[in-house]
């Protein structure tokens, strides 16, 4: 059921962009293999599901930066959870602007 939806930001405590874009990168492609859907933005990612998987997730992503080389990570984490489902989807939010 889909009953959340989240947006998370990982900021990897690493010094170059090419280090920050590689971690970034990997995080994604963690988010990419719950099979889950989700939207890569400039700024963050968005995946929507149920909400403990989602926590879960947002849980895991910190590991992976960690795995990945980060010595430190912040994550920015938005959360729009309705229990009983009936959250607005991804495509409802931004398909209308991407044409």
């Amino acid at each position: 059921m889909v009953n959340a939806s989240i947006a998370i930001q990982v900021l990897p405590g690493v010094e170059s962009e090419e280090q920050i874009v590689a971690i970034v990168d990997e995080v994604i492609a963690y988010i990419e293999g719950t099979g889950l859907s989700y939207y890569v933005g400039p700024f963050e990612t968005t995946i929507e599901g149920e909400f403990e998987e989602l926590m879960e997730i947002v849980k895991e992503c910190q590991y992976i930066a960690v795995k990945a080389g980060c010595p430190s990570v912040m994550s920015y984490v938005k959360i729009n959870f309705k229990p009983e489902g009936g959250v607005l989807t991804i495509d409802q939010k931004v398909a209308k602007h991407h044409k």
